[in-house]
């Protein structure tokens, strides 16, 4: 959990680190977002189109970011913005790492405010997922 009075532009935060992606939990994402897009759940439609196999889906790496800006609030702030953009592809057995650092904090109508840089990566430089989040504290 952070605490604002802590908080100093360009300080790293605490990795988050996710159990590997299964393939159960991406047919069980499927399911939970109504995106049956066979690239997700069948190997062999995936290797007919060129791929090694299935890859997870965009919004299971954001859902690990939203989950891990979550945590970092705790209780001590709101999440007031937040957004991400898709990078490398994430496949079954990859492990993501979510990671954050403060890009800056300010104060506006009375509220205090630090706004976070985030990264998803399954290993160095391997970003599948970057970002950004507004905590209001």
């Amino acid at each position: 959990m952070l605490e604002l009075a802590q908080l100093t532009t360009g300080q790293e935060l605490p990795a988050y680190i996710k159990e590997p992606v299964t393939k159960v939990q991406l047919v069980k994402y499927a399911g939970a977002s109504g995106d049956f897009n066979p690239l997700h759940t069948d190997d062999a439609f995936a290797q007919k189109i060129g791929m090694p196999g299935v890859i997870a889906h965009g919004m299971l790496i954001m859902g690990f970011l939203g989950e891990y800006v979550n945590h970092l609030a705790g209780t001590l702030a709101t999440v007031k913005d937040f957004s991400m953009r898709f990078g490398a592809m994430t496949f079954p057995k990859d492990t993501i790492t979510c990671r954050g650092v403060i890009k800056e904090t300010y104060e506006k109508d009375g509220s205090r405010f630090a706004v976070l840089t985030l990264y998803a990566e399954k290993g160095p430089e391997k970003i599948v997922g970057s970002g950004e989040a507004t905590l209001q504290f």
